[in-house]
């Protein structure tokens, strides 16, 4: 499972357009029309929401979900992925899940040196499940597409809700000491307004609930506008954090400064 530092955008190493797949606006519309079988294998994930278009490492732990995927690769590598809606559920039933998800390709399977699996998958289009059809060896759902309602690009308001996201994650990246400068570049370079709303919604220093709630929310411009609410409060701790920083460095020079002068 992928593992998010404290830094409100959490992106890879060597974040780069080559390190980072970045879908053109016509592609991100193929994923999103994608065709959606009338049920799906549900893989279920702890503290991690998976969003249309984004790509996503997972270690697989629990036997049912290695059986899932192993199933899922050698068919079509179609997979429905649900997150929980308590982390600490260590065999989740229907009811201790969400009821909104997102059909995923498994793009690579992988074996780990210690023998376990990771696989990396892709969202492509949200669903909603409507019933469990199967529990055993794993959970079976029958599911729903979520049509997106019409998102106009070539609006003065969608654009410049966009070019607001993107301007205030840059600013976090320049904001925060952790993060590569390569980050700034890549999302910049992002063409499609539903990956960009989704690539940092999917990176949000949040709990997996607010995620969650940002994936279940219907139109993309309101999820844009939960995900530019969530950027302005972690441009606001970082800058305070930053003003903490400097009056602590402030100080500890002008106690220095007077310990020399009492020498």
């Amino acid at each position: 499972m992928l593992a998010y530092s404290h830094d409100p955008i959490r992106l890879a190493d060597e974040f780069t357009d080559e390190a980072i797949p970045l879908p053109t606006p016509d592609e991100e519309q193929a994923m999103r029309r994608a065709d959606l079988p009338e049920t799906l294998p549900i893989l279920t994930l702890r503290n991690t929401v998976l969003f249309p278009g984004v790509v996503l490492p997972i270690t697989v732990g629990r036997d049912t979900s290695l059986k899932l995927v192993k199933d899922a690769f050698a068919a079509d590598k179609l997979i429905g992925v649900v997150a929980q809606k308590d982390a600490d559920t260590e065999e989740p039933g229907p009811d201790d899940l969400h009821t909104t998800g997102t059909l995923a390709t498994i793009l690579k399977l992988i074996k780990m040196p210690d023998g376990s699996k990771s696989i990396v998958i892709q969202g492509r289009r949200r669903f909603e499940v409507q019933e469990y059809v199967q529990s055993q060896p794993y959970l079976r759902a029958k599911v729903a597409p979520l049509d997106e309602p019409p998102f106009n690009e070539d609006d003065a308001q969608g654009r410049a809700r966009m070019a607001m996201l993107k301007e205030l994650a840059v600013q976090i990246v320049h904001l925060s000491p952790h993060l590569p400068s390569e980050a700034a570049f890549a999302i910049q370079n992002i063409e499609s307004p539903a990956f960009l709303v989704h690539f940092i919604a999917s990176n949000l220093q949040t709990s997996a609930d607010e995620k969650q709630a940002i994936l279940a929310t219907p139109g993309l411009g309101e999820r844009a506008d939960l995900v530019l609410d969530h950027l302005k409060k972690e441009i606001q701790m970082l800058q305070l954090s930053e003003e903490i920083r400097s009056k602590v460095r402030t100080d500890v020079d002008k106690q220095q400064r007077e310990f020399l002068l009492r020498q």
